[in-house]
Formats: C-alpha cells, sequence, structure tokens
C-alpha cells in the first residue's frame, strides 16, 4: 500500500499525501474522458483549416482504435513491472499525443497523433482504475469508484461547452494544447508522492497474445465503425474483417492457455462475479453511449434545442448517473453491501430505456428529462460498481488485468451500442421519411439519416415534419432494442454473489473493525 497504512480503515482522515494522488488521478480521468468531447466540437472548425472532410471519422476512430487495443496491454504492464511507472509512461504518452495533433498540419498528421494520443489514453483510464484498487481496500473503494463515475458524467456534460469555448476563443489548436498543463500536473504529483512496492518481473512479455489481441479489437472497432456507414454490411470488406476478428480472437484464446505470462489470464474468467461484471460492463457501455449519441439528436431534431448546449441536453441522465454512483460508493463503503445496486441498476435500465422508447412528436421536454433521469439513475448504479466488484474477484497480482478487461468490455459495448442501434436507427429514419415524403424523403436522407441544424432549417415544411416524425420512430426503435439488451443486465445482477469485501470497514465503537477482512477465493 502507498502512503495508506495497510491496516487503515478510516479513508476520510487519509493522509494529505494520498489526497493528492487521487486528487491527480482525478485529473487524469478527466483528461482521458474530456479530450474527445472537446475535440468533438472543434471539428468543423478543423476540417476548415486542415480540409481532408473525407478522412474526418478517422480522427476519432484512431483515438477510440488505439485506446482500446492498448488497454489489456496498459493493465498487464502494471501487473508485470509496476503501476507507478506503466501509468507514468501512459501520461507522458498522451501529452506527447497532445502537443503533436496542436501542431499537426495537415489531416493526416492529425489521425496519426490522435492514435499516439489513444496509446496514452489506454492506460491513463486503465491505470486509475488499478491505482486505487491498490491504494484503498475493496470496501472502502466504492466511494472513490463513485467519484470517478462523477468526472466522467461532467466531462461529459462540460466537454462541448469547454471544447466550443476553447475553439472560440483560442483557436481548435488550443483544444490540445490545454491537456498539457493539467497533465503536467498529474505527472508531477503521481511522481512526486505515489509511493507503490516496484515491481520487476522476469516473464517476458506476450508479444503475440497482444498482437492478436489488437488486430481482433481492431477488427472489431472498424466493422461496427463502418457497417453501413463506409461500406454495407453485407459487403466483402466488412465480411473480411468480421473473419480476421474471429480469426484473431480465437487464436487470442488459444494461445492465452499457452502463454507462460499471458495479456488476458483466462483464470480470471473463472470467478463468476467478474465474468457477469464483464457482462453488465459490456451492456452499460452499450446503453450509455448509445443513449448520448440518440438523445441530443431527437431533442434538436424533434423538441427544437439547440444544438450549441448540446452537452447541457443531457444534464438530467448525467446529473442522475453522478448523485447515484456517490451514493452508491458511499453505502458500499458504509456497509460493505453491494448487490442491490446492479440487480437495481438493470431494473432501472430496462425501465429507463423502455420509457425513452415511448418518446414521440409530442413529448415535452419535462417527461423526456424524467426518463433520461431513471436511465441516469440504473445508469449510475452499474458504472464503477462493475470496476469494484470485478477487482474484488482477483487477486492483487491481477488487478491490472481486471481493471483492463473491464475497462475493454465496457469500451467494447460502446463501439456495438453506436454501430447497431445507429444502424437501426437510419433503417427507420429512410424508410419513414420514405412513406411519408415520397422520394424527395428518400433524397433528403441518402447521404445520411442525420441532420444538422441547417439542413433541417433549409427542408420545406412537410418534410421538415416527416422529419421529425422519422427521427421519433428511429429513436423509439434505437431505445427498445437498448432495452431488451439491458434486459441482459439485469439477468446477470441476479446471478451476482454478494462476496464480502476485502479490507476492513468502519470501526465499531470499542475500535475493533466492523467486519474482518475476507479474502474470495477465484
Amino acid at each position: 500500500m502507498a502512503d495508506i497504512p495497510a491496516d487503515s480503515t478510516d479513508t476520510g482522515k487519509q493522509p494529505r499525501s494520498v489526497r493528492v494522488v487521487l486528487l491527480a488521478l482525478m485529473i487524469a480521468m478527466m483528461l482521458a474522458m474530456l479530450d474527445n468531447m472537446i475535440v468533438g466540437t472543434a471539428m468543423p472548425t478543423i476540417v476548415g483549416e486542415l480540409g481532408g472532410l473525407e478522412h474526418l471519422s478517422w480522427v476519432v476512430t484512431a483515438y477510440t482504435l488505439a485506446t482500446a487495443a492498448s488497454t489489456p496491454l496498459w493493465g498487464k504492464l502494471g501487473d508485470m513491472y509496476g503501476r507507478k511507472g506503466s501509468f507514468m509512461t501512459s501520461i507522458v504518452i498522451f501529452l506527447i499525443g497532445s502537443a503533436l495533433s496542436g501542431m499537426a498540419q495537415d489531416m493526416g498528421q492529425l489521425i496519426a497523433f490522435r492514435a499516439v494520443q489513444g496509446l496514452g489514453a489506454g492506460g491513463l483510464m486503465v491505470g486509475v482504475m488499478a491505482i486505487i484498487g491498490d491504494l484503498v481496500p475493496p470496501r472502502e473503494r466504492g466511494k472513490y469508484q463513485g467519484m470517478m463515475a462523477g468526472v466522467m458524467a461532467l466531462a461529459m456534460i462540460g466537454g462541448p461547452l469547454v471544447g466550443g469555448t476553447i475553439t472560440d476563443h483560442w483557436g481548435w489548436r488550443w483544444t490540445f494544447y490545454i491537456n498539457l498543463p493539467l497533465g503536467a500536473v498529474a505527472l508531477l504529483a503521481v511522481s512526486a508522492v505515489l509511493h507503490l512496492p516496484k515491481k520487476r518481473s522476469e516473464a517476458r512479455i506476450d508479444y503475440l497474445g497482444a498482437a492478436l489481441l489488437t488486430v481482433g479489437i481492431t477488427a472489431i472497432v472498424l466493422v461496427t465503425t463502418w457497417g453501413g456507414t463506409e461500406y454495407a454490411w453485407t459487403s466483402v470488406q466488412i465480411m473480411e474483417l468480421i473473419g480476421i476478428g474471429v480469426a484473431a480472437l480465437v487464436g487470442f484464446v488459444f494461445w492465452q492457455t499457452r502463454a507462460a505470462e499471458p495479456v488476458v489470464p483466462l483464470h480470471i474468467f473463472r470467478s463468476r462475479n467478474f465474468t457477469l461484471m464483464s457482462v453488465i460492463g459490456f451492456v452499460t457501455g452499450f446503453v450509455m453511449f448509445g443513449a448520448t449519441l440518440f438523445l441530443p439528436l431527437y431533442q434538436q431534431s424533434v423538441q427544437g434545442a439547440s444544438a450549441t448546449n448540446s452537452g447541457l441536453l443531457l444534464l438530467p441522465m448525467l446529473g442522475a448517473m453522478l448523485v447515484t454512483s456517490m451514493v452508491a460508493g458511499r453505502v458500499t463503503t458504509n456497509t460493505g453491501r453491494y448487490k442491490l445496486f446492479p440487480v437495481a441498476g438493470g431494473v432501472l435500465l430496462v425501465v429507463g430505456l423502455y420509457l425513452l422508447s415511448l418518446m414521440d412528436t409530442g413529448t415535452s421536454r419535462l417527461t423526456s428529462g424524467v426518463y433520461m433521469a431513471v436511465l441516469g439513475l440504473g445508469m449510475g448504479c452499474l458504472m464503477q460498481i462493475t470496476m469494484l466488484v470485478a477487482q474484488n474477484s482477483v487477486e492483487m497480482k491481477d488487478m491490472g488485468v481486471a481493471s483492463s478487461s473491464t475497462t475493454l468490455f465496457r469500451t467494447l459495448g460502446s463501439s456495438f451500442g453506436v454501430a447497431i442501434m445507429g444502424a437501426l436507427f437510419n433503417h427507420r429514419v429512410q424508410d419513414v421519411m420514405a412513406e411519408r415524403a415520397g422520394a424527395l424523403g428518400s433524397k433528403v436522407t441518402e447521404q445520411s439519416a442525420q441532420l444538422d441544424a441547417a439542413s433541417l432549417a433549409e427542408l420545406p415544411a412537410a418534410a421538415r415534419e416527416a422529419y421529425q416524425h422519422a427521427v421519433s420512430a428511429g429513436t423509439h426503435g434505437a431505445f427498445l432494442l437498448g432495452a431488451g439488451i439491458a434486459v441482459v443486465a439485469l439477468v446477470a445482477a441476479v446471478f451476482v454473489k454478494e462476496v464480502p469485501l476485502k479490507g476492513a470497514g468502519p470501526k465499531a465503537d470499542d475500535g475493533a473493525p466492523a467486519q474482518a477482512p475476507v479474502t474470495e477465493a477465484v
């Protein structure tokens, strides 16, 4: 344990140095989460200066691919060679990528430098969760992971606003340069204050396993990104990517049973709780990123909300998620019990998505806000409890791969959610536009089912009304699918076994721990 005594039971009175480290971890998490939100707002300006509109999607895809592919490797490196060194390395790589992205002279350079950023971001996400796992006993960990969920919510709310402000007043390059001072603060704090036991493993890195996993993840993300947009789902390119992805992942699983130091030790999946948390994390990512994509689109297209404050449109959902995450973490810390939250989260997830599927052209902003809040309550119950239970289900030596695997499943869930819900949405919008507006409707949406505010304003009144009905139908289908997928999370939560959290809880009046540490058999 770093600076926290091994028998510490009162995390409210931790040394100041530990609080500094936790603050640095929150800054690092904010960097990783905020970056895409800020850059997304600046993209029109970036394209206007650098050109390369046809490669626009790769600015985001390169970052996402690099993050997903590097996540498991960062977790394993931390387990083998020490958490502090790998985490600081990921911060440095992220900052180098940020600086280079800000200096990019064309779209090709920007895409390459965004990939460098993504490599660092994968280590930031995993490092934060794994270091908290090292610093804080599971019994006390809930409230800190709840704070991290709050950071994620704040990034989603504030990202578009911050990105727009920076772009308007300082220029788009500062959307990348702003990371440098924040990252330097996190780097200095971690370097000076974080003291974890040094590790040095004699085992070699599983390069073949890392390569197979990278190819498999890359193929999956490309399929979900390109399918139905760049290429038809039945096209040769998509079929080839699916074949490559399946072959690489099957080979990866086979090799992990034989590697001396596997990137993802398969024995961690022998724990029922860990496997169930991976499933719940996948579903949460599927639902969350699908919701953040379609809710602003619905409110802008159907309810006439301004696109400028798009982050604020999600405030009911993200605010509920923030509050619930904090409450869930605090209750888990005080009682040591947690199964209630995955079960309640699963129920609220299903109910919230079903309610959102009922929205139509006459739904008021108040009503949709209440529906979003229900969904946010569900996500708040699940976001960090999944990480907490997953970490509690493995031995300390596997803390890094447990954190990275859980993060990876959530990332893959988001890719699938955006792709599958997006495909259903686009198909439904185009069908309804053809039904209601005939040939004009088909022409309006032949390039994309998502129209920006300027394009929508230029439509004739009849076509605009048809598009509003089409978007309502599209969101109905997407959220109804999400509700069906969320049932999987609910079923998984029911089968979670409430294993006592390792580490001492709050002290009783006589000074003895209220609950003795318990070690779970994995």
